[in-house]
């Protein structure tokens, strides 16, 4: 697991690609990364592997039996579950002009042509690799803050009905819930 990661959940990459080569070189390229490699060989595979698991980024080739890229593509940000996964799309260099339109169109985060360059590859995934942890830490604090937030309103309710009682308040324990509130807030 890279150091820096401070969730507990890997980073997966999805690549997808129906030739066995591309997979080899994308593995090749990005295995230094160490965040787990998922291999999917058509449009359908791939799907299935989003609605198995988390992925920080999908690298799609455009042509594709079956299901292209673009199709792909446009089923993943149609579902609610998989809609927020970058893609960044890889065809040949030989490929129509009008294909990165389509899939910046699609939805892609990106577009690249091959032969891609190894390093412009890498240093693509790693930003989104970062942008992935960055918002998994988001929704880490704000779950933690939601929770602070039912308990301090809890608390507060507590102590507005113990102060509407009729009897006199005791001091004591008014002075803890007071402080207990304090912390809460302070957190």
């Amino acid at each position: 697991m890279i150091a820096e990661a401070t969730t507990d959940e890997r980073a997966g990459i999805l690549l997808v690609d129906d030739m066995e080569d591309n997979l080899i070189a994308l593995e090749a390229v990005l295995g230094s990364l160490n965040e787990p490699l998922i291999r999917a060989r058509s449009g359908e595979e791939a799907m299935k592997a989003l609605l198995r698991q988390r992925f920080a980024l999908v690298l799609l080739d455009v042509r594709m039996p079956g299901m292209d890229g673009f199709e792909t593509a446009a089923n993943i940000k149609r579902l609610d579950q998989t809609k927020d996964v970058p893609i960044i799309f890889l065809t040949g260099a030989e490929d129509e002009p009008g294909y990165a339109f389509r899939g910046y169109a699609t939805g892609a985060a990106d577009y690249l042509t091959k032969p891609f360059d190894p390093w412009v590859l890498r240093a693509k995934v790693s930003v989104f690799l970062d942008l992935y942890r960055k918002t998994r830490q988001l929704e880490h604090l704000l779950s933690r803050e939601h929770i602070q937030s039912k308990q301090l309103s809890t608390r507060l309710a507590a102590l507005a009905d113990q102060l509407s009682d009729d009897t006199a308040p005791d001091l004591t324990d008014l002075r803890a819930r007071v402080h207990e509130i304090r912390r809460l807030v302070g957190q």
